[in-house]
Order: structure tokens, then sequence, then C-alpha cells
């Protein structure tokens, strides 16, 4: 599948190739569109780790009925790092201080469409809470292995689920 992707790629006009390159940005996490340009949608995601717990958050759905639960996250504005946005959105929403470990990956959300840039945390401090009750129901901290009883595994990016250790199935 990966060999067929990047024939399609190379085989692509020059137009879309720089499309695909603007839309993926640098995996540094580094923005390489051009001043000016229109952007697509970027979200910074947080993922949370404190000893064997991690950081989630009850989403309230767009119509405002419906509910689900995610790892904190927040819209990447041009020439702002992940890694910033996800430490500022995790305070923001929660009220918890994380460091970033490392950068995850990347990928176009299943659900959403919308290309997500994974950030692995580690705990500093503060006491998980709803701070963002407009767009949340809720904040908790949950044990690893339970975590998909609240997110399907398949929703949640496979490097995601290696990072905490958790199994697919």
């Amino acid at each position: 599948m990966q060999q067929l992707l990047d024939t399609a790629l190379d085989r692509a006009s020059e137009a879309a190739q720089a499309r695909f390159a603007r839309l993926l940005g640098d995996y540094d996490g580094h923005s390489s569109t051009v001043a000016g340009e229109p952007q697509a949608l970027r979200i910074a995601i947080a993922v949370v780790v404190k000893d064997t717990e991690v950081l989630i958050v009850c989403r309230r759905g767009d119509d405002g009925g419906g509910i689900s639960w995610q790892f904190p996250a927040g819209m990447i504005k041009p020439g702002v790092r992940p890694d910033t946005v996800a430490v500022r959105e995790t305070l923001a929403e929660t009220g918890v201080h994380c460091a970033v470990v490392r950068h995850l990956g990347n990928r176009v959300h299943p659900v959403t469409n919308v290309l997500c840039e994974y950030v692995l945390c580690e705990y500093l401090s503060g006491e998980a809470e709803n701070k963002d009750v407009v767009e949340n129901v809720s904040v908790t901290w949950i044990d690893k292995e339970n975590l998909i009883r609240f997110i399907p595994a398949d929703r949640i990016f496979p490097p995601v689920l290696e990072a905490l250790e958790v199994p697919s199935e």
C-alpha cells in the first residue's frame, strides 16, 4: 500500500505535490506553508501520562448532544508548534501542567478528517478538573489498561497505543 501511495505522489503534478507537502508540514512540528496562503486545519493532541494513568476529556458534541472521550487537543495556528499547542491546551482545558516527551507522529483522523499531530507528554503538576465547560463535560485520569473502554481502539492512532503499551484488542 505504501508503494502505491509513493508512486501516486511521484506521478502527481507539482501543484498537487506542493499541496500535499503543505498539508503535512515538517515532521518536527514546523509549518512549511507560505505566509498569506490558506492553511489546512491542524490539531495538536496531547497524550499526557502520569504513572499508569492517561488524561482524557469528555468532549461535548458539536450540536450540543452526544459526548465522546478523547485526549486534550487544540487547533494549531500558523507559525505555532504542535508541542506548544498541546501543552497550552492541556493546561487550559484540564488545569494539568505537562511537558513534551516526544512527537508520536501525525495522521488524518478517521472520524473528523482533520490532520492531527500527536504529542506524548509527561505529567508535571495540577489537579485534573474541567476548566473548559463549554467544550467539555468532564476530565479524568484513567488507567491505561482501561483506555479502550473510553475510546475505541480503532480510533486511537497506533503509535499512541504503542507508547502507552495498550493492547489494541
